[in-house]
């Protein structure tokens, strides 16, 4: 047996309005649409579920018990359809949002509380991704949308710039260069690296000052598969690290002393999403990052010029 909403809400009307030709107007329909499908429902379920005369309207015993399930099962459906509207609105479900390892940083906090605050029916999911893959989930879809560090091999991903962050290099704190207040690139290619192990050749370039080299390979002499790796080895003298600024506030490592690049591109972090999958809820998500980002001006002032207190005060020397 297949009983369309139709009739269940054509029954509904007559059974509330006791009277087919006030159902038919709160249905917008002819009088003899509701009397047809009314005939055929009854037809369907086997049973007569209203008693007609020339002057009234009644439910049937079975009328009366169909009429409960019949709204029953029309709230069930209307719930059902708004609910999955919603979800296709992005009014409603989980957001899947990854970060690179330092993330945005101090901004963090204020972009989840801020979306949160407006779309309270979205839980959003967070995971911190390593540099096995720095596209922080989009590449496999994993992530809905992410904040990261371009550049990217990865395809079908859209970035939109946040801010830049400052190079510094991590180095031993008995290393030549480590009491410098700041030291050159030139100064660095010849410095033995430890390096994350990447995927993304494009991305390990930008961490090995590729296009500083002329074309020469890196004197990469460790290959890591974590952070913490990556600062045990730097402190041990193995080799520098070139990494963020933020690594200074983030991850200290007794024995490692960070110290900024002079004459470097900075790196930059970026929210980024699939292009094939610009959801509303992806677009709100973004909005929301960009208003949080142009609000906290001194919040990104500090992650831009980390070291700007220091310069000051070594030019008022």
């Amino acid at each position: 047996m297949d009983v369309s909403t139709r009739k269940l809400r054509y029954f509904v009307a007559v059974a509330d309005e006791l009277n087919f030709s006030r159902a038919a107007a709160r249905l917008f329909v002819a009088q003899q649409a509701v009397s047809k499908q009314i005939r055929e429902l009854e037809d369907d379920v086997g049973a007569q579920l209203l008693t007609r005369t020339t002057r009234s309207v009644g439910l049937t015993p079975a009328g009366v018990v169909f009429l409960s399930t019949a709204r029953e099962a029309l709230a069930t459906i209307d719930a059902g359809v708004d609910a999955a509207r919603r979800v296709a609105q992005g009014d409603v479900g989980i957001l899947r949002l990854g970060f690179l390892v330092g993330g945005a940083m101090e901004l963090m906090e204020p972009i989840v509380t801020a979306f949160g605050a407006t779309n309270p029916g979205i839980h959003i999911q967070l995971r911190e991704f390593g540099f096995d893959d720095p596209s922080a989930g989009l590449a496999d879809g994993s992530s809905d949308v992410a904040i990261l560090r371009p550049p990217l091999s990865a395809a079908d991903i859209e970035l939109e710039p946040l801010f830049v962050e400052p190079l510094v290099v991590g180095m031993a704190a008995s290393h030549r260069l480590a009491q410098r207040e700041s030291v050159s690139v030139r100064e660095l290619l010849a410095e033995p690296l430890v390096v994350a192990r990447t995927p993304d050749e494009l991305w390990r370039r930008m961490w090995t000052l590729e296009d500083y080299r002329g074309g020469t390979r890196a004197p990469v002499v460790a290959l890591t598969s974590s952070h913490t790796e990556e600062l045990a080895l730097v402190a041990s003298g193995v080799g520098a690290t070139v990494t963020v600024a933020a690594a200074s506030r983030y991850t200290p490592q007794f024995g490692v002393r960070y110290i900024p690049i002079d004459d470097v591109a900075g790196s930059v972090v970026a929210i980024g999403w699939a292009k094939s999958k610009r959801t509303p809820l992806v677009e709100r998500f973004v909005k929301t990052v960009f208003e949080v980002r142009d609000r906290e001006t001194d919040l990104v002032a500090a992650i831009e010029h980390p070291f700007e207190d220091r310069q000051n005060k070594r030019a008022r020397s």
